[in-house]
């Protein structure tokens, strides 16, 4: 028998952002050769991997801010950076978060306790795919609520807005309480360099309206025709790894060309008004 297909928060979002920029990364193998690594994505995921350990009952190694240290200093990765120095800046800003993040931790008296860290969980959709997604933490309140927390290493700041229009929040959500469908469940994003964090919780009436919805998103996205999309230019193409492979259709080069060129029309106006 086959393996049914699986979605994940990430796989869905970068089909909304551009079902081609999902095409090269998850269908077509051709599109691995062309990733480039990311600084964002090395500074992220080596503060998640140290607050792993950190909240992880089982890991007798890291329990301290000295020895959070010594494994962030012995798992930074630092792929991805333009130059030496701009590695170095964000090694000691890592340094400056997780120091806080763990000194803020030790002292916090609540009686909240972890639940279970970096757990991926699964909830079928029929016979058309399984929906997937990792949560970073979660966190169980006395009164039975289970909080999923969210590490954002790259915000400052973050509302309650933000949390309720976030995609994945939503999915980690709905997968939270399909596991656990008598408890309380609520997210949480923490923005890892200002320790600022919000929270928002879906009703049983929003977690029913998306699962109806991610069930047609998934039947699409898993229903497309690739032979017959063709790319099509978007703001975010200039920032894409996958560029050249869109570029080989003639009409994607055209349009983008034109689409830049109506940007820069808008930003000189703008900056005509300022003036």
């Amino acid at each position: 028998m086959p393996r049914k297909p699986t979605l994940s928060p990430t796989k869905i979002s970068n089909f909304l952002a551009c079902p081609h920029k999902y095409y090269w990364t998850y269908v077509d193998p051709k599109g691995r050769w062309y990733l480039r690594a990311k600084s964002y994505y090395s500074f992220g995921s080596t503060l998640h991997k140290v607050l792993q350990r950190f909240h992880d009952s089982s890991d007798n190694g890291v329990e301290s801010t000295h020895q959070a240290l010594a494994a962030y200093e012995d798992g930074w990765i630092d792929a991805g950076f333009s130059s030496h120095e701009e590695m170095q800046d964000a090694f000691g800003e890592g340094k400056q978060i997780l120091e806080r993040y763990v000194e803020e931790s030790l002292q916090d008296q609540q009686a909240n306790k972890v639940f279970m860290v970096e757990k991926q969980l699964r909830k079928a959709f029929g016979e058309d795919f399984d929906l997937v997604g990792r949560l970073d933490r979660v966190d169980e309140h006395p009164d039975g609520t289970l909080e999923i927390i969210d590490y954002k290493s790259g915000r400052q700041s973050v509302s309650e807005e933000d949390v309720a229009s976030d995609l994945a929040m939503s999915i980690y959500q709905l997968l939270l309480k399909d596991k656990f469908p008598d408890r309380p469940v609520k997210a949480t994003i923490l923005a890892l360099r200002s320790g600022i964090r919000a929270s928002h919780s879906l009703s049983e009436d929003e977690l029913a309206e998306l699962h109806e919805d991610l069930l047609q998103l998934g039947r699409m996205i898993l229903g497309s025709n690739w032979e017959e999309r063709r790319p099509s230019p978007k703001a975010l193409c200039q920032y894409c790894d996958f560029g050249p492979l869109c570029g080989k259709d003639s009409e994607f080069g055209a349009g983008l060309t034109a689409l830049m060129q109506s940007d820069l029309s808008v930003l000189q106006e703008s900056q005509g008004r300022l003036l």
